[in-house]
């Protein structure tokens, strides 16, 4: 079925290129390659990771898969992910995701290994996949869900100017149950809601 909307990201702007490096500072975010997967190992063996991204990988070939699906996701225009690397290696993970490219909507995603953490990683990767998705991709909307309980993902998406938008019950579910989720968002430079209805609209 037909959509009555233009798409705000043509098809094939994704798929057409390769995926970017990006620079932040000190920061450098890389395609994953299929040799990082004891960076993925390592990763889902620290507690909090494994808590807050419900996962648990321990073999080669399950992080092997892993980085399989991320690589695909650029050629499905649904994704973008990066290796967050500094001066001493690989420090986490940042992903501009469950995009749809139609509505020009993407959801942010990170994490930070455990050695790495309180130097701002996390914030400062995120922001610079949003400014290549706002920028380069060119979606209005970027978005940001996570367990209420996760007060650390909170103070990034403050850093990033994301607004908290409202608590979607029960909405995440963890190896402990079902959490409520925060919901941020951060809409691209001159996007502004509509802020009146169309009388012509159908009700």
């Amino acid at each position: 079925m037909p959509y009555s909307t233009t798409p705000v990201v043509p098809p094939g702007r994704m798929s057409a290129q390769p995926q970017p490096t990006l620079v932040a500072g000190d920061l450098v975010l890389r395609p994953w390659t299929p040799e990082d997967w004891p960076v993925v190992v390592a990763a889902h063996a620290d507690p909090a990771i494994r808590y807050w991204h419900t996962r648990a990988l321990t073999e080669q070939a399950e992080a092997a898969e892993w980085i399989a699906q991320r690589s695909g996701a650029w050629a499905e225009e649904t994704g973008a992910e990066w290796v967050v690397e500094d001066e001493s290696g690989v420090v986490g993970r940042v992903a501009v995701y469950h995009l749809d490219l139609h509505d020009g909507v993407g959801e942010i995603g990170y994490w930070v290994l455990p050695e790495a953490r309180g130097r701002g990683v996390a914030a400062r990767a995120a922001a610079a996949g949003i400014d290549w998705a706002f920028g380069e991709l060119g979606i209005e909307r970027v978005q940001l869900e996570h367990s209420a309980l996760n007060t650390a993902s909170c103070r990034v998406a403050q850093r990033l100017d994301m607004s908290l938008e409202g608590v979607l019950r029960a909405h995440l579910l963890h190896f402990d149950g079902r959490h409520d989720a925060h919901l941020h968002g951060r809409l691209a430079p001159g996007v502004r809601p509509v802020d009146h209805a169309d009388p012509n609209s159908v009700t």
